[in-house]
C-alpha cells in the first residue's frame, strides 16, 4: 500500500477553507466513524463547510453497516471504539472490498495518541492516512484533496460536445413556474436529488449492479422530463432497456457518456 501519510493539526483555529474546494466534492459523500458526538458535530460541520455529504456512525460496528450498505468515497474512523474499533472495521471494511470486487475506498485514522495508535498500526490495520486531534479544517481539507476521487477529466473534454439549445434558461423557467422563488425552490430540490442519484449511478456501474442502475436511470428520467430539453431522457431510457436485458458491461462505454453529459447538464443547472 505505500507508506502511510499523515496530518498534524496547527494552531490555527481558521474555518475558512484555503482555497475554494472542487465543484464534484457536492456529489462525493464521507463515512464519519467516531464514539464521541461532539466529534461527529464536528465533523460534519467541517465536511459541509467544504460541501461535501457526509453521514455518521457511533462506532466500528454501525459505521462497517452503513459502508455494507450505502456507497461512500472515503472514511474518516477514530481508531479507539467500543463494540468494534476503527482498526477491526478497516480490516472488515478491506475484506468486503476484496469479497465484492468493490474499488478501495481511502480509509483515513482519526487519533489523539500517535503512542498508542502507530502509524504502522493503521497502516497494517489497512488505513491510508492519518488525522491528529484537535482537528482543524485546514488540516482536513488537505488530507481530503491527497485522497478523496478526482474529478473525471472526461467531464470537462465532453463539456464543449454538449449543445445548450433546448437547455432551460432562468426566463423560460420563470415564464413555466411563475416565480423567481418557485423556480429556486424547485431547482435547489431537483439539484439536490438529481446528484445524489448520479451518484448512486456512478456507483451501480462500478460495481456492475444492473438492477440499481436501472433505478437510478429512471429516477433520472422523472427528473429530466420535469424540466425538458435536455436530449438526456431518450438516452437514458435506452439504457434502461439495454441494461435490463444485458447487463452493466456490455453498456459501460454509453454508461460513461450518459454520466459526462448529465455532469456537465446539472452544472449548468447549478448557475441558472
Amino acid at each position: 500500500m505505500g507508506s502511510l501519510v499523515g496530518s498534524t493539526a496547527g494552531a490555527s483555529h481558521n474555518l475558512k477553507p484555503p482555497t475554494l474546494p472542487p465543484f464534484h466534492w457536492r456529489q462525493l459523500s464521507v463515512l464519519v466513524v467516531d464514539d464521541h458526538s461532539a466529534y461527529r458535530l464536528l465533523l460534519g460541520g467541517l465536511l459541509q463547510k467544504l460541501g461535501l455529504g457526509h453521514e455518521t456512525a457511533a462506532d466500528g460496528y454501525l459505521g462497517l453497516v452503513a459502508f455494507t450498505t450505502r456507497p461512500f468515497d472515503l472514511v474518516i474512523s477514530d481508531c479507539q471504539m467500543p463494540f468494534m474499533d476503527g482498526y477491526s472495521m478497516a480490516r472488515a471494511i478491506r475484506q468486503h472490498e476484496c469479497d465484492t470486487g468493490m474499488r478501495r475506498v481511502p480509509i483515513i485514522a482519526l487519533t489523539a495518541n500517535l503512542q498508542n495508535d502507530s502509524p504502522k498500526r493503521c497502516r497494517d490495520a489497512g488505513m491510508d492516512a492519518w488525522l491528529l486531534k484537535p482537528l482543524t479544517l485546514e488540516q482536513l481539507h488537505a488530507v481530503l484533496v491527497r485522497w478523496l476521487p478526482g474529478v473525471d477529466d472526461r467531464y470537462v473534454e465532453q463539456a464543449a460536445i454538449v449543445p445548450l439549445a433546448g437547455w432551460p434558461t432562468r426566463a423560460t423557467l420563470v415564464a413555466t413556474f411563475g416565480s423567481e422563488p418557485v423556480v429556486d425552490q424547485l431547482l435547489e430540490t431537483l439539484l439536490f436529488e438529481a446528484w445524489e442519484d448520479h451518484r448512486l449511478l456512478r456507483h451501480a456501474c462500478a460495481t456492475l449492479n444492473a438492477s440499481l442502475t436501472a433505478e437510478r436511470l429512471h429516477r433520472l428520467v422523472g427528473s429530466l422530463v420535469f424540466l425538458g430539453g435536455t436530449g438526456l431522457e431518450p438516452m437514458a431510457v435506452r439504457l434502461i432497456e439495454q441494461v435490463r436485458s444485458q447487463g452493466v458491461a456490455a453498456h459501460k462505454v454509453q454508461l460513461e457518456l450518459f454520466l459526462t453529459r448529465l455532469y456537465v447538464y446539472l452544472e449548468y443547472l447549478s448557475d441558472v
